[in-house]
């Protein structure tokens, strides 16, 4: 009798393209960044759910100053690999950001399309300032121009999933940054 073991998400990775230490490298570096230009201001750390919670989790550990949270929910991919365009907000911010500089932490930027939404929204409730921290930038994919004033990494136009960021939901619990192989999201065998 043959027993047959469940897969882990891992065997559905080609390439480890960031690895646990390089992250955790470069969020201390920003966590560092952000503290300095926002020592004895209001700030919020604003994250888009739920792909960027693992990034945000380990920025705020890294940020010794007073800070809030607020959260917003977005939907443009649904269980695609693409963006469809069309930014829908299923999950406002709780508290009022009026008057407060707000620091919005997001896991990629890929079209720019769901970011510059958002973005446009949150200036809309009057803070005092609006900017964007992001772990992964694919400029290769950019149709919407943005600025980014905190970047992590810039990656190749890849299918991207770990440490927060998933296909059809899973591989979110991933430590690092890999690569999923093709076969995955296009349903080959």
């Amino acid at each position: 009798m043959t027993v047959l073991r469940a897969a882990t998400p891992a065997d559905d990775i080609a390439e480890v393209l960031i690895d646990e230490q390089a992250i955790a490298a470069k969020v201390r570096g920003l966590g560092a960044a952000i503290s300095d230009d926002y020592r004895g201001k209001d700030l919020v750390l604003v994250s888009i759910l739920k792909g960027a919670l693992p990034f945000l989790a380990d920025l705020m550990r890294q940020m010794p100053i007073p800070l809030a949270l607020d959260f917003l929910e977005v939907s443009s991919y649904g269980e695609a690999t693409e963006s469809s365009g069309n930014v829908r907000i299923l999950k406002d911010l709780a508290k009022s950001i009026e008057g407060r500089d707000v620091v919005v932490v997001e896991d990629i930027l890929d079209t720019g399309q769901t970011l510059s939404y958002v973005i446009e929204h949150l200036r809309s409730k009057q803070p005092a300032s609006v900017r964007l921290c992001t772990l992964l930038d694919k400029p290769a994919r950019r149709i919407v121009p943005i600025r980014i004033d905190y970047r992590g990494f810039e990656i190749p136009d890849k299918f991207v999933v770990g440490y927060g960021l998933d296909y059809a939901e899973r591989y979110r619990n991933l430590p690092f940054i890999g690569v999923l192989k093709p076969e995955v999201y296009r349903g080959e065998p």
